[in-house]
């Protein structure tokens, strides 16, 4: 008998234009891992969050298509242009800025699917419209090159967290009881993945259905529970979140220091503490789920598992089982590469307010970070640059990719 393969999650994480990082991973997946493990990696199930989201529709629409698939990515970055995508003009940011700070502001005209923001992203969204084949979802979903697709958004009525779920295996049967996450079934299309990128304060609010949403990464900004529920077997979990070392913490602290009163430094931190990065937590967490399993197992024998999930699906809405994950994440802090970025001149922009703008983002955050643009930068050549930082991350991990997907069976894919 054919032993069937484990399902396989992808998870990708917010970050506004830090998910430059999550292409360059997948790029180094299609065009070179295959090669070592010999055949293209499977992924079954993509939920993704803010960026992680409009990243995520991309990879399920070319599912069906793995080896010019990291190429159609890569390039979507590498053609991005911060002027086209986002208004900079000062009767722009004029507009932007007195939504924020006047009380008269008009309510949103019947009709209209955006509202609020600091920034105009029209650009934005048409890039995200017309990237994307948003028809090859629901075609992949149905030829099972894909079994699901989760983008999570935050309701901005309520503050909840709403998962918008696409199934090959149709509704989930079970979700959280967390009153906070709800799912809710739904054809993916590009207000959904919008509403999940609409970066807090900065961005506008989507409407869907009537009802307003903002980013996912307020609350569920890694979205490793979707996955599991969705079936996932196993994760390969992309964040966009260095995790400073004691020293480089200590190196740093006369910059923070110093940076600290200027507004744009704290907006950057504000930025990065709505968004705040969970990964580390969820994994420990994960881990100590499979130890608690291993260990029954090993004194109750195999029937522990079941027994046990009698209870839990009560009380949590799904049963325990064991979970493999790879974590990725920068090696290097992506503020600083930003920082880098900008402070030797490299961004080309032709409005005189924008590079003023930008110059002056820079110099009121830390030298050797730059969270608020590293948000923001959507720009080509910025975008090679963690990208590269991406492929470069995961081929060091490549030995544990292959014992990750190594476990694959020959036998047919999951239905």
């Amino acid at each position: 008998m054919k032993k069937q393969r484990l399902r396989t999650g992808l998870v990708l994480a917010g970050g506004g234009s830090r998910g430059a990082y999550e292409a360059g991973v997948i790029m180094y997946l299609r065009e070179q891992f295959h090669k070592r493990l010999g055949y293209h990696a499977p992924i079954d199930i993509v939920t993704g969050t803010s960026v992680g989201a409009i990243n995520g529709a991309f990879m399920a629409s070319t599912m069906d298509d793995p080896v010019h698939q990291s190429h159609r990515i890569v390039e979507a970055w590498r053609s991005l242009r911060i002027e086209k995508l986002l208004a900079l003009g000062a009767m722009d940011l004029w507009r932007g800025f007195r939504r924020v700070i006047t009380n008269d502001v008009s309510p949103p005209a019947p009709g209209t699917y955006r509202y609020g923001g600091i920034l105009d992203t029209t650009g934005l969204e048409k890039f995200v419209i017309q990237s994307i084949p948003w028809r090859n979802i629901r075609r992949n979903l149905h030829r099972r090159t894909l079994h699901a697709l989760s983008v999570s958004a935050t309701h901005v009525g309520s503050g909840h967290t709403v998962v918008f779920v696409q199934s090959s295996a149709g509704p989930p049967t079970v979700w959280s009881q967390d009153p906070f996450v709800r799912h809710r079934v739904a054809h993916v299309g590009p207000r959904h993945v919008l509403a999940s990128a609409a970066i807090p304060m900065l961005f506008p609010a989507v409407k869907i259905g009537g009802e307003f949403y903002s980013d996912g990464g307020l609350r569920q900004n890694t979205p490793m529970s979707p996955a599991i529920r969705l079936g996932a077997q196993r994760l390969l979990v992309i964040s966009l979140r260095h995790v400073a070392s004691p020293e480089e913490q200590a190196m740093r602290a006369k910059e923070r220091e110093e940076a600290y009163p200027k507004p744009l430094f704290l907006m950057g931190k504000a930025l990065n503490a709505l968004l705040l990065d969970h990964t580390e937590y969820d994994l420990d967490r994960l881990e100590r789920f499979n130890a608690i399993i291993k260990a029954g197992q090993q004194a109750f024998g195999d029937g522990f598992l079941d027994v046990l999930n009698t209870k839990m699906v009560e009380l949590r809405g799904a049963p325990l089982r064991l979970l493999e994950a790879v974590h990725i994440r920068p090696s290097i802090d992506i503020g600083e590469i930003a920082s880098d970025y900008v402070t030797k001149g490299k961004v080309t922009v032709k409005s005189r307010v924008a590079r003023k703008l930008i110059g002056r983002m820079a110099e009121s955050e830390a030298v050797h970070e730059n969270d608020l643009l590293s948000y923001l930068l959507f720009d080509g050549n910025y975008a090679a640059e963690l990208i590269r930082l991406g492929y470069e991350d995961a081929a060091r991990q490549e030995d544990e990719l292959l014992a990750f997907f190594s476990q694959e069976g020959d036998g047919p894919d999951p239905s």
